[in-house]
């Protein structure tokens, strides 16, 4: 753990959670915002739909919305900063997060949208090395506390 200004500590772990969850929230407040007919539809799903999603993939936007918050659930319990009775069960679901995060970054690297690979490829390279992060921390990041 490190020791920061006045005496708290936090370790890698947590802060590398905390800026998953933060990250997390912007992308879900992109999702929620297709969903409800933001005109951003260029900029996912490969840019297949640009302007206002149609309705099948405004309810995907809003799955996807769900899931990622599911995500941000288990890198912020893994971290032991939430949900402690997901400690367990968080060890392996973590691995699930990193496995979909990576093929979300490479999906995005290679989409013919380059508005979409501008934005989503930063932003997945920082929510991998986060969830990394996380995943490969000591199991005293759950239990310290």
């Amino acid at each position: 753990m490190n020791k920061l200004e006045g005496g708290v500590t936090m370790d890698i772990a947590r802060v590398a959670a905390i800026i998953y969850a933060i990250v997390t929230f912007g992308v879900v407040a992109f999702e929620i915002a297709l969903a409800a007919g933001a005109p951003w539809g260029a900029y996912a799903m490969g840019g297949a739909s640009p302007g206002q999603f149609p309705p099948a993939l405004r309810i995907a936007a809003i799955v996807q919305a769900v899931l990622q918050a599911g995500m941000a659930a288990v890198i912020l319990a893994r971290a032991g900063l939430v949900l402690p009775g997901w400690s367990r069960v968080s060890h392996w679901l973590v691995w699930i997060v990193v496995t979909l995060t990576a093929l979300s970054l490479v999906l995005n690297l290679i989409t013919p949208s380059a508005g979409e690979r501008a934005i989503w490829a930063p932003t997945l390279s920082l929510l991998l090395l986060s969830s990394l992060i996380v995943a490969f921390s000591s199991s005293s990041a759950t239990s310290a506390g």
